[in-house]
């Protein structure tokens, strides 16, 4: 009688990657490398602790206690926040539930792991610019250089659709419609696509580059390209933004007490549309967010609709009385 084998670990990973989440789950190319990362760090910190190359280790030395001997190394040693680790935890885990499938023999360190929890991360509030902080970051790249024209646009581009950086680095000459009424595609998360209007200086900006880079309306190639030609990375977006930010500092001395990243533009753009009265359904629609709750945090962070809001309360002023327990027990907790 044959006995199949069992399926060796780089078999596991490979199936992992090519069957379950590019045929089964037609996951995007995002997704993919960022399972991809989250294992590959995963399988550098086991074979450290194992003392054995990563292509030696088995599906027996990954058990639940490296995975969460390797949680803890992401937020003490590599400075991971919350989200972070629990988004590697969500690779790791969606890789053993694959393991269940095709190595039952498995099924008991797979099962230990799946059940590990994720952790509960606190909810910031949201930071975003001012008009005027964000106006001088768009004002700084020089309009004398091609480079500093396709920054402008980039930047602009990323604050006035709000688009995510990788569904902004996406974008092709089809997927827009530089005709009134003015228009891109973008294609977000999970393979959704969302169409989003955008005003007559941004087409113009658009168009300008095209031209400027003899692109067809028909063309493939993407928009926003570095310097050899390729299209811009998210790591490219990044430094692209932080130089701008560096620049407009130099005037705007308040910029410095920021955070800046891509994703605040995309808070500034949310902003702009909330305090224009923008209804936040419609807000949920423009950004591709799956769900209202998730766009709910815009109206948490505005603190000036709260101020207005205040205004217009009518407060009766109270005499508070500080409570006093009349018993012992009562007293012993009031101390706590």
């Amino acid at each position: 009688m044959n006995i199949e084998a069992k399926p060796t670990l780089a078999d596991l990973i490979e199936s992992f990657f090519r069957q379950r989440l590019v045929a089964q789950r037609r996951a995007s190319p995002d997704t993919v490398s960022t399972y991809r990362d989250a294992l590959r760090l995963f399988l550098i910190f086991g074979s450290q602790q194992k003392g054995k190359k990563p292509s030696q280790l088995s599906i027996e030395d990954l058990d639940r206690n490296l995975v969460l001997a390797f949680l803890d190394h992401l937020e003490k040693d590599r400075g991971n926040s919350v989200r972070t680790r629990n988004a590697r935890l969500t690779a790791i885990r969606s890789f053993f539930q694959h393991v269940t499938y095709c190595n039952p023999t498995a099924m008991g360190i797979a099962q230990r792991i799946l059940a590990i929890p994720g952790k509960k991360a606190s909810i910031r509030v949201v930071k975003y610019l001012r008009k005027e902080e964000l106006n001088a970051i768009l004002k700084t790249p020089k309009l004398n250089t091609s480079q500093g024209r396709r920054d402008h646009a980039l930047l602009t581009f990323l604050a006035h659709t709000g688009a995510r950086v990788s569904e902004a680095i996406a974008v092709r000459s089809p997927d827009l419609r530089l005709q009134k009424p003015w228009q891109v595609l973008l294609r977000g998360k999970g393979g959704k696509e969302r169409v989003i209007p955008i005003g007559r200086e941004m087409a113009v900006l658009l168009n300008s580059l095209c031209k400027e880079r003899g692109l067809e309306p028909d063309s493939m190639a993407p928009i926003f390209i570095n310097t050899r030609g390729q299209r811009l990375t998210r790591h490219g977006v990044i430094y692209i933004l932080r130089r701008a930010v560096t620049v407009a500092t130099k005037t705007n001395p308040a910029l410095a007490k920021h955070t800046i990243s891509p994703h605040t533009l995309r808070h500034c753009c949310a902003m702009n549309l909330l305090q224009s009265g923008v209804d936040l359904t419609t807000i949920q629609s423009w950004l591709g967010h799956a769900t209202v709750n998730t766009t709910h945090q815009y109206v948490e962070a505005d603190l000036e609709m709260k101020r207005h809001a205040l205004e217009k309360c009518d407060m009766p002023e109270t005499k508070l009385a500080r409570y006093k327990p009349d018993d012992q027990l009562l007293a012993l907790l009031e101390r706590l």
